[in-house]
């Protein structure tokens, strides 16, 4: 996530992520289109949202494409690059760089599924074996 005009990593603020999960779940949309997707989490207005599409496109986190009259705008970074920066700065800033501590308050601060406990063993055991 590097912003196109400074070389310096940007992070989408919590707006722009809301817009760039409507982008990850439909794909290109329009503005109207994303105006529509938006309704059910957030009341923007057309040139509100518009406003964020140019801002992120100036940030490289969406692409502009023309479609007749309008523009097709989707996401420039994906989903799992998003995630993977912001857990990074999370164990950081937060855990003291410690991946164990990150993980474990993760564990502890919620109900989790037997199926979420085999899929992280399924994980662990993988990173294991490429590490041995």
């Amino acid at each position: 996530m590097r912003d196109r005009r400074h070389g310096n990593v940007t992070k989408p603020t919590e707006a722009e992520l809301h817009i760039l999960r409507c982008l990850w779940n439909s794909g290109p949309c329009t503005v109207r289109a994303l105006c529509d997707a938006l309704q059910s989490e957030q009341k923007w207005g057309y040139t509100t949202v518009l406003k964020f599409l140019q801002i992120m496109s100036e940030k490289g986190l969406v692409t502009r494409q023309p479609h007749g009259r309008a523009h097709l705008y989707a996401a420039a970074i994906d989903e799992d690059s998003v995630q993977t920066e912001f857990v990074g700065d999370l164990v950081k800033r937060v855990f003291q760089g410690s991946t164990q501590k990150l993980v474990l308050g993760a564990l502890a601060s919620g109900d989790v599924t037997p199926q979420e406990l085999a899929e992280i063993r399924a994980i662990v055991e993988n990173l294991e074996r490429e590490r041995a």
